[in-house]
């Protein structure tokens, strides 16, 4: 394996001007198998060759176009969208079904809201349909969409509309309290929608609206490059910022998620667990599986809970499932023996590194691999353990067909340099050419010349019965320069334990599980660890909590 940390650096391939290669990438998909299921990943490298047109509309381009399949007769009969809120009520749209709702939504964005192309709307819903409606509503008009998550604070919400400027936010009756306890601050902000049976003083009524909004709609001529939606970073290292993406980068650039990583065909029934508020969502809930015609699952599930996925996966013919390793992490802890995933044939998971451990006892009791993938909110998928290719537990795999993904020796700030994106992760290649996860740049440890990345010890930690989970970053040292030190929030059958020796147990583990110079020369037992808002362990504010201390 080689031994040199290298940046990751994803090339964006050049643009074309042929839409007939998008259009005979729908015919393909309608095949009721998979496109590559005899292909080597070499062989999909060189059958993938995604191409640019000047214009491009996803609603019209993918969706309308799947509807005219529906209609030949030539799809399975799958819906486009099958969703289900635990207490036996259910909506099946077809592509048609689809279509019809979200140009009435695209009416009531220009009509009622009077909205004009690149205004931005601010949609924070849970897992309801009118969230996959406003979606594709915003593609129809031009308009601008930027999901939020309902955990957002009104101090969120608030940053969201002075920094983007959005004209109009959709939202429900829990968070529309937080929207006026700030709005008089925000200026740009001209009209709000409340999805709700109910009404609210200030609020238009979005039932209301779309109950009277005409269905017939034109959709608006889009370039490829002009402004689709923009997402807020998780703010890891500062506070969220925006990223922009277009019609294209998302309606194009994840054909390679939907047919090559999520192995989908117009047959499958594909179950992504994501919260609404993340790039995710829009990645495997939208894009990726519509591209493909396949029929996107969705479960409300306000709260998560792995007896719920277990229930569903059993009773549901869900083909494909995604979940990020944290609730792998939960599930393996539960006996599935007493479930059956007859349909189930293919697992992913992204967000964060998985734990080899976890992958393993998955298989050992379901039978099934997880496809472990790698992108980030600014890109589509970087690197990704590709359906045929052997998987290496740990590796996030290899470079995504279509893109290229190179070492760079020499750090860098810059965030584009030529035609390369700079990610700021950093991992190793083996000599098999799959990469493996070290960190970000900033959370990799140098120790006496040692670089350390923080998630093989977490990793390491997170293996004994002990440990609930661990963050690990640099800590100061006068010899070493830095050392690891590890935040380790324990079980409750071990929170009473003597410190000392709690520590020492803990250490002589991860040097017999990993290489005992990454063992952590410092401790710290705590009940909980900063997290943002999507869940990620916020390792910088406990560095700096570190690094103040000298």
């Amino acid at each position: 394996m080689a031994l040199a940390v290298v940046h990751f650096l994803w090339k964006i391939p050049s643009a074309t001007s042929l839409r007939a290669r998008l259009r005979r990438s729908l015919q393909l998909c309608n095949r009721c198998y998979p496109v590559h299921a005899s292909l080597s990943y070499e062989a999909i490298k060189q059958q993938y060759r995604p191409e640019v047109p000047e214009y491009f509309n996803f609603a019209r381009d993918v969706l309308d176009r799947w509807t005219e399949v529906e209609k030949e007769g030539k799809k399975s009969k799958n819906p486009a969208l099958w969703w289900v809120d635990g207490a036996g009520e259910e909506v099946r749209w077809s592509f048609e079904e689809l279509g019809v709702l979200s140009r009435k939504v695209a009416n009531v964005l220009s009509d009622a809201c009077g909205l004009q192309r690149e205004d931005r709307v601010i949609l924070i819903l849970p897992r309801i349909p009118e969230w996959w409606l406003v979606n594709v509503a915003c593609m129809r008009t031009g308009t601008v969409l930027i999901p939020g998550t309902q955990q957002l604070t009104a101090k969120d919400i608030l940053h969201r509309l002075q920094k983007s400027k959005a004209k109009c936010i959709i939202t429900d009756d829990s968070v529309a309290p937080a929207v006026d306890s700030i709005g008089a601050q925000c200026q740009s902000l001209k009209f709000k929608l409340l999805v709700s049976e109910g009404h609210r003083e200030g609020w238009l009524n979005f039932k209301d609206l779309l109950k009277n909004a005409p269905s017939d709609h034109h959709c608006v001529t889009t370039k490829c490059q002009d402004p689709m939606a923009i997402y807020f970073t998780s703010g890891t290292t500062g506070s969220p910022k925006m990223t922009e993406h277009s019609h294209s980068s998302y309606g194009i650039g994840l054909t390679v998620s939907g047919r090559y990583w999520l192995d989908l065909t117009s047959s499958d029934i594909f179950w992504n667990t994501s919260d609404t508020g993340w790039a995710k969502s829009a990645w495997s809930s939208i894009f990726s599986p519509w591209i493909q015609g396949a029929c996107v699952f969705v479960h409300k599930m306000p709260h998560f809970d792995p007896s719920i996925v277990f229930e569903s996966l059993s009773r549901f013919p869900i083909t494909v499932f995604c979940s990020p390793p944290t609730a792998y992490r939960m599930f393996v802890q539960h006996k599935l023996s007493s479930y059956t995933f007859k349909n189930l044939r293919h697992c992913v998971s992204a967000g964060e590194p998985i734990n080899p451990d976890v992958m393993e006892e998955w298989k050992a009791q379901t039978g099934l691999d997880i496809h472990e993938g790698y992108g980030q909110t600014e890109t589509v998928l970087i690197c990704g353990n590709f359906k045929g290719m052997k998987i290496k537990p740990g590796s996030m795999g290899k470079p995504s067909p279509g893109y290229d993904v190179k070492d760079d020796p020499e750090k860098t700030e810059a965030t584009i340099r030529g035609d390369f994106y700079v990610t700021g992760d950093r991992g190793i290649m083996d000599e098999e050419g799959y990469f493996w996860f070290v960190g970000r740049a900033d959370d990799v440890i140098n120790s006496a010349g040692y670089r350390i990345g923080p998630f093989e010890v977490e990793s390491a930690l997170v293996e004994h019965p002990a440990v609930v989970e661990s963050a690990v970053v640099s800590s100061p040292d006068p010899i070493r320069g830095e050392v690891v030190k590890a935040f380790v929030v324990l079980t409750s059958d071990y929170a009473s334990h003597d410190p000392e020796k709690m520590m020492k147990e803990l250490q002589d583990h991860v040097k017999k599980v990993t290489a005992p110079y990454k063992y952590p020369r410092k401790m710290e037992f705590v009940q909980q660890l900063p997290k943002t808002i999507s869940g990620k362990i916020r390792r910088n504010e406990l560095r700096q909590k570190e690094w103040r201390k000298d």
